[in-house]
């Protein structure tokens, strides 16, 4: 579906921004919109062909302004600058004279003119917060725009209470103009200028909450050195075209997304990756926008400019992430929906329970005023989305992007993290380690062989043959008819001749005879955590060639601080049982998922989201679906471009630690979304009572709406004070488990019903077996139970598999097994 972002103006508080979702939600060609609070902008998914206008003209109608967002470096102007500092510095100013005829006299005796009467006392503070009110009118303007759309808001709430303290003090002294006892409008102009100082405080808190974005934005370089005409010339960044000859120089930062076409230089990319060593490149290599040149001159082409940038991407996810919404923020949202009015009805029970109560005409008002403005939806409006956006911030400074605010607050949530073999725990680039030919052909006409059917093919093994061969200077022949096939291996033909390669399945299922004494062989290296390759030629097997990976020097870091924090790691991989095992070992993994293809992985993940939250970590094409499946999906971002779309937290910095590091980050962010909840709740649901007068009667305790003023405008700041601890925190530092040891499997560890067949795949972990006889006794076991129609035990492994025409309950399994003199683990 098309999405587009847009700027939106006007906004204050959570009651605006659920009045803008409202309005734009409403419209037929929208499907999804969310508004974020903290960066003014709105996030709008369409059902089909966008339509701006209409978005833009239902965002008017609401009482607020909206403009698409076309330039991705481009960041939306706040009022938090020089409009709201004048404001506020022209209101104290005329405050300050205010406060000191209206309380100065009477409560410190500051002395008066002696011709200053009354009369001219009242006229002077009519006038004085008349001013007042005119320089903040903008509260008047919102509040009446948002009453009128019959969308009241904060500005509703703050207009009123000051309104009604002018016009009653107006009123008053109209009809005695010769006294200023019960006046009120002190209390009319102090709640305006208390509110701007808060709002001055709050948008420069809100304002630091977006820095990540803002210090993204400000990466990029704003000129760059074109090749144009034969002539270098000096342009504009954002001018810059897709095949221009662009030229960096030492200490100079690359303007787009290019390739190097001549030139050597170590780039330093540490302001995309987090990575603090200079990257060496060279021609034909990739450089990135924002990155630094720091030693020689590069000359390049560029590939992409703008948005599709990977600054720009970045730039993108951080503000989806601050401007999307998180599912714990919902309860806010519909709070927030109401508040504003049922705000308005307390201050209407308010004034007429103490006009029954007996109390006078001023005193009733003051104490609806003070109902009026201590209310603060701000703070449930800022309670979640500041959070998000210091969070989200926060990550992308580490190289850690969460593409929504779903994916912060579930990430955190996780219980089980799931890893690809190949490529993620390990380094995913094998090397040749056994060449073991069959028959007439030797060890380099079966290298040349295998390389020629593996030329096409983009798996990793295909790439350590093809090294291998090139290494060796042989002469690699042209596949036709060349055909991956997932799970199992490739097939092609090579000088006339069918060739397939690939696991031993692929060879039975192709009606080649393989000797025992070969599958032995593979076996020994499977062992060994090398991964067998059988190579067959027109229905003859001609040999075999092994490969081994090397797991990744953080990989058994990475698994010990999931165990630390209470997570279960495991292991899924297409790859045969021995070498899993092998890799798990060295890792620390004790649950292991073996010859899965890639429809069997995301089986597998969803049979392990029966028992908790599951991440899944990946970098390959086939590992797209279960990103997809799982809770979350964690990309690596050297990984491919559809692994990294299909994934909801992308890592840029190849490193597996990084794993723990988002999870102790999104777990904080939901910790501190929690407390400012709480606050936002705890704080409006005591002091409105409190304002109300609920403690008169019994403590004599009150508010003035000049202190409910101050402490609404304080509130909102302590929210997002809050949320800007997160830049405080060490999200690499492992935080202690709090929730036990983590999800414990059950026996059988995963089910899958493979596409195109009925038949139902289930793989056990069988303890207790020794020897052949032992693995014959649990096969026959097993497939005497009722539905069985297959029955595979690897003896190295301690598993088995378990093919079923229907539907056989675990436990079944698991008391044949026992029954047979074995035990399920």
């Amino acid at each position: 579906m098309p999405n587009e972002k847009f700027n939106v103006g006007g906004m204050t508080c959570a009651v605006c921004v659920s009045h803008v979702e409202k309005a734009v939600s409403a419209l037929d060609s929208v499907k999804t919109v969310s508004v974020s609070l903290v960066t003014n902008s709105m996030n709008v998914e369409y059902k089909g062909r966008p339509d701006t206008a209409a978005v833009v003209s239902a965002v008017r109608s609401a009482g607020y302004s909206a403009s698409p967002k076309k330039d991705i470096y481009s960041a939306q102007e706040r009022d938090s600058g020089k409009n709201i500092l004048k404001r506020l510095i022209i209101s104290l100013i005329l405050l300050l004279p205010l406060m000191y005829i209206s309380m100065g006299a009477m409560m410190a005796d500051l002395p008066l003119p002696g011709s200053f009467t009354d009369t001219a006392n009242g006229i002077c503070q009519l006038i004085l917060s008349l001013a007042i009110i005119l320089i903040n009118r903008r509260f008047f303007i919102s509040g009446l725009r948002s009453v009128i759309a019959g969308m009241p808001n904060m500005d509703t709430l703050v207009s009123l209470g000051s309104g009604v303290s002018f016009i009653y003090s107006a009123v008053i002294f109209a009809l005695h103009p010769d006294s200023v006892t019960g006046l009120y409008f002190d209390s009319s102009a102090m709640i305006l200028t208390l509110i701007t100082v808060g709002k001055l405080l709050e948008e420069k808190s809100r304002g630091r909450a977006g820095d990540a974005i803002k210090s993204l934005i400000g990466l990029a370089p704003k000129t760059a050195t074109v090749i144009r005409g034969g002539k270098e010339t000096v342009i504009p960044a954002g001018d810059i075209a897709v095949g221009d000859i662009f030229i960096v120089r030492p200490g100079e930062s690359i303007p787009a997304d290019g390739r190097v076409i001549s030139g050597e230089s170590a780039v330093n990319e540490s302001a995309l990756t987090g990575e603090s060593l200079p990257v060496d490149k060279s021609v034909g290599d990739e450089v990135s926008t924002a990155t630094v040149n720091t030693s020689g001159s590069l000359t390049c082409e560029v590939l992409r400019t703008g948005e599709d940038t990977a600054l720009g991407k970045i730039i993108d996810m951080v503000e989806t992430a601050s401007s999307t919404k998180a599912p714990i923020a919902k309860t806010a949202d519909k709070v927030a929906g109401v508040f504003v009015p049922i705000v308005i009805c307390v201050a209407a029970v308010t004034f007429a329970v103490w006009m029954i109560c007996g109390a006078s005409v001023g005193d009733s008002i003051t104490h609806a005023v003070s109902v009026l403005v201590i209310s603060c939806p701000c703070a449930l409006g800022l309670a979640t989305p500041a959070a998000v956006t210091a969070g989200s911030g926060k990550g992308a400074k580490n190289g850690i992007l969460f593409k929504t605010a779903e994916a912060l607050e579930i990430l955190g949530r996780t219980d089980i993290v799931v890893f690809d073999k190949t490529g993620t725990l390990t380094k995913g680039e094998p090397e040749v380690s056994d060449i073991l030919p069959l028959g007439s052909p030797d060890a380099n006409d079966l290298l040349g062989t295998a390389a020629a059917v593996e030329s096409k093919s983009e798996h990793p093994l295909a790439k350590a043959i093809m090294a291998k061969a090139a290494d060796l200077n042989i002469v690699i022949n042209e596949c036709e008819g060349f055909a991956a096939l997932p799970g199992h291996g490739v097939t092609g033909k090579v000088c006339g001749r069918t060739v397939l390669g690939g696991n031993l399945s692929l060879m039975k299922e192709n009606g080649v005879d393989v000797p025992e004494a070969v599958i032995s062989k593979s076996g020994e290296l499977a062992s060994e955590g090398k991964t067998p390759l059988l190579f067959s030629s027109d229905g003859k097997l001609i040999g075999m060639i092994a490969a081994s990976d090397t797991v990744r020097p953080d990989a058994r870091e990475t698994v010990e601080r999931l165990g630390a924090m209470g997570v279960t790691p495991v292991m899924l991989t297409g790859d045969n049982a021995r070498t899993a095992k092998t890799v798990a070992g060295q890792t620390g993994i004790d649950r292991v998922v073996s010859d899965v293809l890639p429809d069997g992985k995301e089986a597998a993940v969803a049979a392990l989201r029966k028992y908790g939250r599951v991440a899944m970590v990946g970098d390959g094409i086939n590992d797209a679906p279960a990103l997809t499946r799982a809770d979350s999906g964690i990309a690596v971002g050297t990984g491919t471009d559809i692994a990294i779309e299909s994934a909801d937290v992308v890592l840029m910095k190849d490193s597996l630690t990084d794993i723990s590091s988002a999870i102790n980050l999104s777990r904080r962010v939901l910790r501190n979304v929690r407390q400012n909840l709480f606050w936002a709740f705890f704080y409006n649901v005591i002091c409105i009572p409190i304002a109300a007068g609920a403690l008169i009667p019994a403590f004599g305790i009150g508010i003035t709406p000049a202190f409910g003023a101050a402490a609404m405008s304080l509130s909102s700041v302590f929210v997002v004070g809050n949320a800007l601890r997160l830049n405080l925190i060490d999200i690499h530092k492992t935080p202690k488990n709090r929730s036990g040891s983590g999800i414990s499997l059950p026996e059988i560890i995963y089910e899958n019903k493979r596409k195109g067949t009925d038949k139902m795949t289930k793989l056990i972990k069988v303890e207790g077996m020794m020897c052949e006889h032992c693995k014959a006794h649990v096969e026959k076991a097993l497939s005497a139970v009722d539905g069985v129609t297959s029955v595979t035990v690897d003896l190295a492994a301690g598993t088995a598999e378990v093919t079923s025409d229907k539907e056989i309950p675990d436990g079944v399994l698991a008391k044949a097994v026992t029954d047979a003199g074995y035990k399920v683990c």
